[in-house]
This record gives structure tokens, sequence and C-alpha cells, in this order.
């Protein structure tokens, strides 16, 4: 039995787990990579396994970051089943269509600038229709429920992070032994709004558990819903908008299901004053895929828990309050920045990476008077991460932003499980050989690693990108990636290098533009002038090598 680690491998995104035992062969989790342009260069590359050789896939969620590639892999000839949850197919149905129009219009856009610099055209990733043909592959089983393949025995679990998540048991059968595999997806926080907390699991053999906030913990819920309303109240009092860049399916939701329970709950006066005037204030869901997935978890009442569950037995719907717009149109959400109506909107992608929060950021960010909230995770490499680092000026949609608006973070708001609640997991084991921490930044996985290793003394491994593990006699790296796509790596590697050196050249930019306009300096003007010239004559060197 062997298990290779193909995603989320000291990266949070691009969830992909290849299992081989001696009769079948699984991948769990089949997501897009996000993030910087090297991870996202790699969503380009053939599957790093033969296709055919695939019996089944086991899907924790439908967050792209885990689902994203199914209609690649579809694309690429595998036509067997993807087990998943009821409420995770019902949201894939809508989110894998969507990036498959997005990967769609994204090539569209970049051929039209190939094509007038007469170079060769891309394919998308996949398309729209490969989307759809791949949902037929789906089969959906209930929490609890026991399934057998041959040699391997499958449960899935809530895991408590969003609709329909589930960590998954799985047990395999070799040589007259039974050993079992715990993959956690991503693990929810406790008590978040909606959905249920997640199941206790108490023995495994082997772990596969993220770490996406292993080196942190979130705030407290009240003080989260205090911060956020603060916030918005100082936002509306100087005249600016909220633009909150949300993810279309779990995070607007939750933010949705914070804003109506504001009207319900009672607090101290001062606070109730905030409440009021934030609450006179148009909310617009702005995404038509957020308003497709807020209506998935409107008919998913079973799955609630059990204060969401009061407030509908009162004839209170928590997804529906007065002053809630739902925006479908491109024209809708132009008119949003047209408008001079102050709003508080919640737009994907969560990452700003894609979609209309580009257009809203791109009106707001350079107001003094709006803010800018994330509440969820910002990947390396994103706009997001960048306005959340503090970046002063960012290119959106061709144009140099200068960053003037207030820009806020409220983890407590995250879907993730932090620390606290990931080393609360790990002590429920009773039983357990070894821990495997994948989906994390590898200084948050450092940290969660010592936590660990100091409290509960497990063995643990962080693993690389193509690292493989044999698990019938010990555990051990057995397989790294192979040679010859070592130099594929490297490529991608200087991709990266490049993508930032073309962010710092357009801030280099915006320097010494400003410095020529208030300064009459020759000296500074020569030394400029020098430094130019000199990165000329590297970037000549650069396209020389071409001619090697």
């Amino acid at each position: 039995m062997k298990i290779s680690f193909w995603g989320a491998a000291k990266t949070v995104t691009g969830s992909c787990f290849l299992v081989e035992t001696n009769k079948k062969n699984f991948i769990v989790d089949c997501g897009l990579f996000q993030g910087n342009g090297k991870e996202v260069t790699l969503n380009l590359e053939k599957f790093p396994f033969d296709v055919s050789t695939i019996d089944f896939v086991l899907l924790t969620h439908a967050h792209i970051d885990h689902s994203g590639k199914i209609p690649k892999l579809y694309k690429e000839g595998y036509r067997n089943q993807i087990i998943t949850t009821e409420k995770t197919f019902e949201l894939c149905k809508i989110m894998l269509p969507d990036s498959g129009y997005i990967q769609e219009t994204e090539a569209e856009t970049v051929n039209k600038r190939r094509s007038r610099q007469g170079k060769h055209l891309i394919e998308p990733l996949y398309k729209y229709q490969d989307a759809i043909d791949s949902l037929q592959l789906f089969n959906t089983v209930k929490y609890d429920e026991i399934i057998e393949i041959d040699n391997v025995k499958i449960r899935f679990l809530e895991a408590g992070h969003m609709l329909g998540s589930a960590m998954i048991e799985v047990w395999i059968r070799e040589n007259g032994q039974e050993e079992k595999i715990v993959f956690t997806g991503d693990l929810g926080q406790k008590n978040q709004s909606i959905i249920r907390n997640r199941n206790i699991i108490t023995e495994t053999d082997y772990l596969v558990m993220e770490s996406t906030y292993g080196g942190r913990n979130h705030e407290d819920n009240v003080d989260k819903a205090k911060r956020f309303i603060n916030i918005v109240e100082e936002t509306l009092e100087q005249g600016g908008n909220v633009i909150i860049p949300s993810f279309a399916v779990g995070r607007t939701q939750e933010i949705l299901y914070e804003i109506f329970k504001y009207r319900m709950t009672a607090h101290d006066d001062e606070y109730n004053t905030k409440v009021d005037k934030v609450l006179k204030v148009p909310v617009y869901v702005d995404s038509p895929l957020a308003v497709s997935a807020t209506e998935v978890f409107k008919n998913s009442i079973d799955y609630y828990d059990p204060e969401t569950l009061k407030y509908i037995q009162e004839g209170k719907m928590p997804l529906e309050f007065p002053g809630l717009k739902l925006t479908r149109t491109v024209d809708e959400s132009k008119a949003l920045n047209e408008s001079a109506e102050q709003a508080i909107i919640l737009s994907s992608s969560g990452m700003c990476e894609a979609g209309r929060i580009k257009h809203h950021l791109k009106h707001n960010l350079w107001k003094e008077n709006s803010t800018i909230i994330f509440v969820g995770y910002q990947a390396q490499g994103t706009l997001g991460r960048r306005l959340v680092d503090g970046a002063k000026t960012v290119r959106i949609l061709g144009e140099t932003i200068k960053v003037k608006a207030r820009i806020e973070s409220i983890e407590g708001f995250s879907c993730h499980a932090d620390q606290l609640e990931l080393l609360n997991f790990v002590g429920e084991y009773e039983k357990l050989k070894h821990i495997f921490l994948v989906h994390g930044e590898i200084e948050q996985q450092k940290i969660l690693y010592q936590k660990i290793q100091e409290k509960f003394g497990y063995s643990i491994e962080i693993p690389d990108l193509g690292d493989a593990f044999d698990l019938n006699t010990m555990v051990h790296k057995v397989a790294v990636l192979p040679i010859d796509n070592q130099y594929k790596y490297e490529r991608l590697e200087l991709l990266d290098r490049i993508e930032t050196l073309k962010e710092e050249v357009e801030e280099m930019i915006q320097y010494i533009n400003n410095d020529l306009k208030r300064s009459g300096n020759e000296e500074l003007i020569s030394a400029y002038n020098q430094k130019v010239s000199e990165l000329e004559s590297s970037i000549v060197d650069v396209v020389k090598l071409q001619e090697l």
C-alpha cells in the first residue's frame, strides 16, 4: 500500500492524494492549484499518474482547490466513479461548470493578445462542457454509510467545514491485514454558522491532516462579530463602501447569516445602535455562483445546526433579510460601481483572482473612505494576499491602482480549524501511528508539527510534492518527483520569479515617476538613468539566451 502526494504538499491548494493497493488504486480529491504563478502553472501539466489506472475518486468537498481539476481528469479520459456526499454533488453541479466557463473566458482573453502578437493560440485547461460531462460520473453516499469496493472500505463523516464537507475513513485489506487511513479534507472550526460540527474519530493508523491555520488561532465568535460591525459602521460614517471578497460557497452564506443574526440578537445599547446603522445600508451579493449556492443552502435544512434550525422553527429564514439584494447580470454588477449609494458588497472570488470582485476593488481601493474586509484565507501570490500584506499599489484589469482604502482581515470567519482546534482533533485519537501534514504553508506546518510533537509525541511527516510512502511495513519515503520532471519544476520556479519581477518593475515605475515629478535633482535623474541602463542590458542578455 502506497500513498503519493500530488497536491496540497507544503502548500494549501491543489489537493490530490494517490493511494495504490494490491487490488485498487484511487485518488482523494482532484483540486486546482491557486495562488502564485508557479503553482497555477502546475494545473497545465498532465496528471503525474496514469489516469486509466485509477479505479475511483473520493471527493471531500466542493471547494475548487479540492474539486476543480475533475473536469480535466474527465478530459484526459477518466470514466470511473467519483464518490462524494449529496450536498457536495449539488454544489459541484454549479461550481464546476462555472470553473469551466472561467477557464474558457480566460483562455479567450489571452488568445486575443496572442493573436495580435502572431503567436499560437492556447487551449483552456478544460471547457464548460467538460465540466458538465464530468458530473455524470458522480455517485453520492450518505454520511456514516459504509461502502466496499473490493479490498477497500470507505465511510464519509461530517467535517464541519462547509455544506457537504467530509472527512473520509478508508480501510484497506492487504496480505491478510487491514489498515486504516483518515483523510481530513478541510476541518471546520467548532460552532460555525449554519452547518453542524464535525464528527469525532478515535482510531486510525495513518492520518492525512490539513494544517492551514496550524500556526495561529482565530478570534472569538463574539469578538469577530463586534469587530465586523465596528469596521462596517466606521466606514459608513466616513461615507465609504464596504467590499468583502468572499468565497461564493460557504463564506458568503456565513456572512449573510451573521448579518441576519445581528438583527435578531440583543446586545448592549451602543452595539444595537451601530447594528441599526449598518442594517440601513443595502447588502449586495454580487456573484451568480454565490446566489446559486445560497439557494442550495436554503434547501438544505436537514444539515443545519441547532441554532439555525431554531430560527427556522420560529418562522425566520437566516439567509433572507430586508436590505439583502442579489445581483445576477453584468449590468446589475456594473451599476453598483456607478451608484452614489453606499453599499456593503460581497463578491467572489475570495482571493481576488477572478470574477466581479476585481471591478469592485478597482473602483474602491483608491478611496480613503472605503474598506476592504477579508474574511478567509489568502494564498501566497494572490491579489488578496498582496493586499493583506500591505501592498501600496496593485495591478487590476491592466491598470495600476494606489491602495488608499482601509484593509482589514477577520480570521474568525474562516471555516478552517485553527491551531487549538487542530490540536484538539489530534487529541481525540486513542490509536494513531503516523501523521502526514498537508494543506498548509510550510511555516504554519512547522509550528503545528512542533506543537503535536511536544503534546503527543506522534511520528509526523510534512510531504513534498511528488513524495510517496510505502505503508505496508513502515512509513518511509520511497520515491520523489522523477528526475525528468525536476527541470519542469525548475521552469515553474523561474516563471514564478518572473511574475514577481513584473510586479516589482511596476512598483519601480511608480516610485521613479513620483520622484521625477517632485525633484529637479540632476544627480538623482542620472542615477536612475544608469540603473535603468543596467536593467536594459540584463534584459538583452536574457533575450540572447534564446539563441543557445
